[in-house]
């Protein structure tokens, strides 16, 4: 399990080869093994390809453009350059996983002590189903490339998924190698209290 962590990469170039479908099945198995709060399971995978991957993507680039004029983000333009380059990347992988968390409030809904609690929980669940698709995708030999960017977008593509969009998962056979990424080491984030 250590070698898949350490291998583990985020990839920002694909091959057009597919994926067969009996891999990303396996991967999404992954995902629905995860643990989750309360057994709640907040997860619903959509998984987009072809056809479909492009009009999720047609709803992305529409809410980028939204948002160079009404800013749902407005404290993140500068960022919105970044968005487009990863809608680019989107664009070549051959596979979109988009998870739907049908628990989710609504990101504009206020929230109260109890609710901020809820999704909290919630957050952490889907995070863990999409680290083990992430481990997977690593043993099947794909790369992939978990993404934040569709926030920029998050009204237009929760309209296009027909539920509140908790992430979002780019799959496909990488095209690069990057390198490792600097990280701290394991015992500067690590305090002991006896």
């Amino acid at each position: 399990m250590l070698n898949a962590i350490a291998a583990r990469r985020s990839i920002r170039k694909f091959k057009t080869t597919p994926v067969a479908h009996e891999i990303i099945e396996e991967i999404l198995r992954a995902g629905s093994l995860a643990p989750s709060s309360k057994n709640r399971q907040p997860w619903h995978f959509v998984v987009t390809t072809g056809k479909a991957k492009e009009e999720a993507l047609a709803a992305m680039e529409q809410g980028l453009r939204r948002e160079a004029q009404q800013p749902l983000l407005p404290e993140s333009a500068q960022y919105i350059a970044g968005a487009w380059n990863t809608l680019a990347i989107m664009r070549q992988a051959p596979v979109i996983i988009f998870v739907v968390n049908p628990l989710e409030l609504d990101l504009l809904t206020p929230q109260n002590a109890e609710n901020r609690v809820f999704e909290i929980c919630n957050a952490q669940s889907v995070g863990a189903a999409v680290e083990n698709m992430s481990l997977a995708a690593v043993e099947a030999g794909l790369g992939r490339l978990w993404i934040c960017d569709t926030y920029f977008a998050q009204q237009e593509l929760c309209t296009w998924l027909g539920g509140e969009l908790a992430a979002a998962f780019a799959l496909g056979y990488a095209d690069e190698e990057p390198a490792p990424r600097p990280r701290k080491s394991w015992s500067e984030t690590v305090e002991w209290r006896e």
